[in-house]
């Protein structure tokens, strides 16, 4: 899969920036501290809109600032439909 590149998660920045830790992001938006430690460890295999919007009500922040697309290595543009 890592042919169409990767999504990179930004949680353990945000935390580590806003001071917040984990159990009060646990009870905050209502995730379980197991689910916390896969986000910040980018162990994550589908994400979950629901929890991506509370991360983001939580912090205050938009989307690009929990998610980065990063492309494959070697590839330019990604070629547009035809």
């Amino acid at each position: 899969m890592e042919q169409y590149g990767t999504i990179r998660i930004h949680l353990d920045d945000l935390l580590r920036q806003s001071g917040l830790s984990k159990n009060k992001l646990s009870h905050r938006a209502e995730m379980q501290r197991s689910q916390i430690n896969h986000y910040c460890n980018n162990t994550v295999t589908r994400l979950d809109v629901d929890v991506l919007a509370r991360i983001c009500t939580v912090f205050h922040c938009r989307i690009e600032d929990l998610l980065e697309f990063v492309p494959p290595e070697g590839s330019g543009e990604p070629e547009k439909n035809r």
